[in-house]
């Protein structure tokens, strides 16, 4: 199977992407619309993407593309992120004055940089591409903040590991697909929604109102912008199932409060490794 991910080879979606198809072919991209246009286009059997970290939040852009597609997200995945300082073979990390990474991984990693302030902060497109930069440079006073697998991919080292500010740093994955290919897990607990709303009082509180009774766990609500439109949104929101037909229901329920509803997808709820299921409202 090919699966596109945004980002170079040994990157955080690289790895996501082998977690949850082992054996997969990568197919890296420089821009998330690319990765949904090569799906789009077929020239790859699925897409890998990130859509919120527990620390900084949701990635706003993928739920665009996620609308605007005709795609449905067929599994999800919890994957903990550990940041390492990484450099060339020989370098120390007293050496190292310059460290590039994405923006985000920067600024996860405050703490390690301020007690090393010898080394300037520069953000970079992509944590692995961060890695492939320094090692093509073969700079010895650079260094990059990126995985263990994207070191271990472009034959860097790692000089310090796990240097992240917080541990509980977790970023949520999608394995997304054409909807025609997409299959929907019979023991599937979770769905995720897109819909919009009537602009008039009390029009939001009525959709979710309508979720309420049905007793469907509301887990996540983010609003987003309709492009063209100032000042009306589109709301996405992800439901705990107690039961295979809730999630049609949700739909049917959601219907007649809203301009528009979309399932962006039905599947089994992620875990952290070693913990325990989640519990079903009652």
């Amino acid at each position: 199977m090919k699966i596109a991910i945004q980002g170079e080879a040994g990157s955080f979606s690289h790895e996501a992407a082998t977690k949850l198809i082992a054996g997969a072919t990568i197919v890296p991209q420089s821009h998330s619309a690319d990765v949904f246009a090569a799906l789009s286009g077929g020239s790859v059997d699925a897409a890998v993407i990130p859509i919120e970290n527990s620390l900084a939040g949701s990635v706003l852009e993928h739920f665009d593309l996620l609308l605007s597609h005709d795609v449905r997200v067929e599994r999800e995945l919890l994957l903990r992120i550990r940041h390492n300082l990484i450099a060339l073979s020989g370098a120390s990390t007293g050496e190292i004055d310059r460290v590039f990474s994405h923006p985000v991984a920067l600024a996860q990693c405050r703490r390690f940089l301020a007690a090393h302030p010898r080394m300037e902060a520069f953000a970079f497109y992509d944590t692995a591409g961060s890695v492939k930069h320094l090692v093509e440079q073969r700079d010895y006073h650079a260094g990059a903040i990126a995985s263990a697998a994207a070191a271990e991919y472009y034959g860097a080292v790692i000089l310090e590991a796990g240097i992240e500010d917080n541990p509980e740093n977790y970023t949520r994955f999608f394995l997304v697909r054409r909807t025609p290919d997409a299959a929907i897990d019979a023991d599937s607990n979770k769905i995720s929604l897109a819909f919009s709303v009537e602009n008039r009082p009390g029009s939001l509180v009525a959709a979710l109102a309508e979720l309420s009774k049905l007793g469907t766990n509301l887990t996540k609500i983010e609003s987003r912008p309709v492009h063209g439109k100032p000042w009306e949104y589109i709301f996405y929101v992800d439901c705990q199932l107690r039961a295979a037909d809730e999630g049609t229901r949700a739909v049917e329920v959601l219907t007649p409060h809203c301009a528009m509803v979309k399932e962006l997808g039905r599947y089994s709820e992620a875990r952290l490794e070693g913990s325990n299921p989640p519990s079903q409202p009652a």
